[in-house]
């Protein structure tokens, strides 16, 4: 529902959830009936290390207001350190959505085990929150000034007569 029906807009979240860990907390939220914001997209990754920063900024291109990457705690990735590189890649990203005018807020990193489903409830729940708060991303408004209709990231704007 949206604004303009007189209820409250649920901001979409999409989750990228390392199979290992993050992805089992979420069933396991979903099993004992958590009831965390049902407006988060899971997406089972082999590892929160495996998330490149483009599939971050195309979520958000394609409509989501915020994205939460889950990994495996420190010390506990079951690829040894696949949840370090996530913790590098999240600091490029919270740079880049600085020079994009974008809240650092609409991308989160947190850890959760396999068993911490009330964990991983709470912070779906603490995130969907403040994207409330934020209100709607709107990408094409505020990273392409309202000129990023029909604008693909392949197929940036290129003169037709670039060649002449």
């Amino acid at each position: 529902m949206d604004q303009a029906q007189g209820s409250a807009r649920e901001p979409v979240i999409v989750g990228f959830l390392c199979a290992w860990c993050a992805y089992l907390a979420a069933d396991a939220a979903g099993m004992a009936r958590a009831g965390h914001t049902p407006s988060m997209r899971p997406i089972r990754v082999m590892c929160s290390g495996r998330v490149e920063p483009e599939f971050v900024l195309r979520a958000l291109r394609d409509g989501a207001d915020g994205v939460l990457i889950a990994g495996c705690h420190p010390g506990a990735c079951h690829y040894v350190d696949g949840n370090l590189k996530a913790l590098r890649r999240f600091a490029l990203l919270q740079r880049l959505l600085d020079q994009f005018g974008v809240e650092r807020e609409r991308v989160q990193l947190v850890w959760v085990g396999a068993a911490e489903a009330a964990a991983f409830a709470a912070a779906v729940d603490r995130m969907a929150a403040q994207l409330r708060a934020l209100g709607p991303l709107r990408w094409d408004e505020r990273v392409l000034g309202g000129e990023g209709a029909g604008l693909d990231a392949g197929n940036a704007a290129v003169p037709e007569d670039a060649s002449a």
